[in-house]
């Protein structure tokens, strides 16, 4: 096949036309089979605008939606799912890489021994036809018209795998005889031939060729893969130019391709199914057990201290199942000694503080009795009597609230809910610490606009629990005004106890509910006080379903938060009071408010007395202290010397005799 000199028709099929010989063939891909698969039919159906469409649009919107995030939340919680897809989606990207390279390969080598061969043999019949032509002496149309006819039914070929066609055009501006499209094969028209490949042949001597389209069918309803050559012959008697192609179609190669393709379309399909079964098999050998044992610590976790592996095997697995017993053996075994030991000391301290209760009853009476006539006494005797009875009314105050901590372990404590107002309990516990208010230099408020508020609660706890928190503000307070705050909605009341003392860290206010937990080990306490008051709080909140919180700032005071349910049952969602909360309207609940002055005056005065008391205690404690020792030197000296003495009259004594 003759080569060609134009640089611009040496290009592939995707540019002009290229001549046969210089590159390896282009096999175009096989069409739509219809040709109005892509226009809409009349068939009745409703147009995407309408109503009724939409609506299944929606819908099927709204479960594409649900699958996806059913898929996500299986992706997030199986470990099972995640390698099975991740394994089948990278082995689906490795099969389209293995099968797109197969595929290459297999059509490069089913086309171009058969390009070769095709190439060949039209290139030697284009020429033995081209010299027919030349050498041909008709001198007239008919004659010339039988010659072509002839000419192009001898180029048809009738192979197979690969059946050749042919086709005669007139070049434009061609003079002379004029001969019409002649073609081989029904159907076929000028029109189908690749205009590179028409436009190479208009314009060079050399054997062309390109791919191209076949209508299989007069219709055109399938269009099949070919190749076609052409070059420009003349014909007699006045050498008029033509355009001669032959075409082969290639529809049964392109069966052949299609058939390997969704062999292995198919394979690869089967292969990707078993590889994905044999990856739920092996991880799902590996993730049930450590399924297993995510549920086996959860129940271990609840209470259920028997719950244990199943342990099968040898290998790696069993001895995690193994280790894994062995480790809930070891917990069970320590969380039931540290319970007993806990139940000991439970029982312990419930029982040294019942028999601490009579001796302590005859030491508060003996106390009371000193304490009743400490008149007579010296002032040191007296200042003594008044210690001694101090201190054992805090010694019972200690063992009364042991004997309520040891209950609330022992879960022996019990609710007895009423219906109750707690605004008159609020107003009742500032009755009570109206005293120490008076006597600290407190202003003692009630921040509210609620008159009554009814609520399902046991009086007795909810007044100790005000008791505590009032107290524990007046302390603290540093004479400055103490707040309560009360609020109530529908399904809950709260009640908030402000100071604006020292205040506490929010480090502290997480460890205030602790027993014997003291935010200033150094602080002495003006009244006394066990350092469990806020943890029977906590405990008698906890009865009530109720939270009790604490906010604290250092320089701003601090805040102490009780939010009760209005009924039982009620589960809390929200409390009715911020923490802490807004300052607004008030009333008092221990009388008028004094005038700014007077109250200025009474905390000065108030001040005054609590210094001048303290260091008159302070003086009487070390006189006391003072006078004590030295009873008690003098009472060790007369012992030792009476001792002594006897000691020297015995030995003399023995001398003599």
């Amino acid at each position: 096949m003759a080569s060609v000199t134009d640089p611009d028709r040496g290009s592939g099929p995707s540019g002009p036309a290229s001549a046969s010989g210089t590159g390896a063939p282009a096999v175009p891909a096989a069409m739509s089979a219809d040709p109005d698969a892509n226009h809409p039919d009349d068939d009745g159906a409703l147009p995407a605008s309408h109503p009724a469409t939409a609506s299944l649009a929606g819908i099927d919107v709204a479960r594409a939606q649900a699958l996806l995030r059913s898929v996500a939340s299986h992706w997030r919680r199986s470990l099972q799912f995640r390698t099975v897809v991740a394994t089948m989606l990278l082995t689906s990207v490795s099969f389209v890489a293995v099968g797109g390279f197969l595929s290459n390969q297999i059509a490069s080598a089913l086309y171009d021994e058969r390009f070769d061969q095709f190439s060949a043999e039209a290139t030697s019949a284009l020429t033995s036809t081209k010299a027919v032509f030349r050498d041909s002496s008709a001198t007239d149309r008919d004659t010339t018209s039988r010659l072509v006819l002839d000419s192009v039914n001898a180029l048809v070929g009738n192979e197979t795998d690969a059946p050749r066609q042919s086709i005669l055009v007139p070049i434009s501006g061609g003079e002379g005889l004029f001969i019409p499209t002649t073609v081989s094969q029904d159907g076929a028209t000028a029109g189908m031939l690749p205009p590179d490949l028409q436009a190479a042949v208009s314009n060079g001597q050399d054997v062309y060729w390109a791919p191209m389209t076949i209508p299989v069918t007069q219709d055109g309803d399938q269009d099949a893969p070919g190749v076609a050559f052409g070059t420009q012959v003349q014909l007699p008697p006045e050498r008029s130019p033509y355009a001669l192609y032959v075409y082969y179609d290639l529809s049964s190669m392109q069966s052949t391709l299609d058939y390997i393709h969704g062999v292995l379309w198919l394979a690869g399909l089967v292969l990707l199914l078993v590889i994905g079964a044999i990856t739920w098999y092996v991880t799902r050998s590996v993730v049930q057990p450590v399924s297993h044992a995510a549920s086996v610590s959860e129940k271990l976790a609840s209470g259920q201290l028997q719950e244990r592996m199943e342990v099968s095997g040898e290998d790696e697995v069993a001895r995690l199942g193994a280790s894994f017993n062995h480790m809930a053996g070891s917990l069970q075994d320590q969380i039931t000694q540290l319970a007993q030991l806990s139940q000991m000391q439970q029982r312990f301290v419930s029982d040294v503080s019942h028999e601490l209760r009579t001796p302590l009853t005859t030491v508060r009476m003996a106390a009371e009795v000193l304490f009743d006539a400490r008149d007579e006494f010296n002032p040191v005797n007296k200042r003594s009597a008044e210690i001694l009875f101090d201190q054992v009314e805090r010694f019972q105050a200690l063992l009364a609230d042991l004997l309520e901590i040891s209950r609330f372990d022992a879960g022996a404590a019990v609710l007895e809910a009423e219906s109750v107002d707690i605004v008159q309990l609020v107003e009742h516990a500032v009755e009570g610490a109206h005293p120490l208010a008076e006597r600290l230099g407190s202003d003692l408020r009630i921040v509210s606009d609620e008159t009554s508020c009814i609520v399902d609660a046991d009086a007795r706890r909810i007044d100790r629990i005000l008791r505590n928190l009032i107290v524990n503000a007046l302390e603290h307070g540093e004479a400055r005004p103490v707040e309560i705050h009360i609020a109530c909605n529908p399904e809950a009341v709260a009640l908030a106890v402000r100071d604006y003392g020292i205040g506490m860290t929010p480090l502290e206010a997480s460890r205030v509910f602790d027993r014997f937990w003291r935010a200033d080990p150094a602080r002495a306490r003006t009244t006394g006080g066990s350092g469990l008051g806020l943890s029977i709080a906590t405990e008698d909140a906890r009865l009530h379903s109720a939270w009790l919180e604490a906010w604290g700032m250092p320089g701003e005071g601090a805040c102490f938060r009780l939010t009760l349910p209005r009924r039982q049952g009620i589960v809390l969602a929200s409390s009715p009071l911020a923490l802490p909360p807004v300052s607004g309207s008030h009333r008092t609940g221990i009388g008028q408010h004094p005038r700014t002055d007077e109250r200025t005056d009474e905390r000065m005065d108030a001040r005054t007395d609590a210094r001048t008391d303290a260091r008159m205690d302070a003086r009487t404690d070390a006189r006391t202290d003072a006078r004590t020792d030295a009873r008690t030197d003098a009472r060790t000296d007369a012992r030792t010397d009476a001792r002594d003495d006897a000691g020297n009259g015995a030995r003399e004594s023995s001398a003599t005799q």
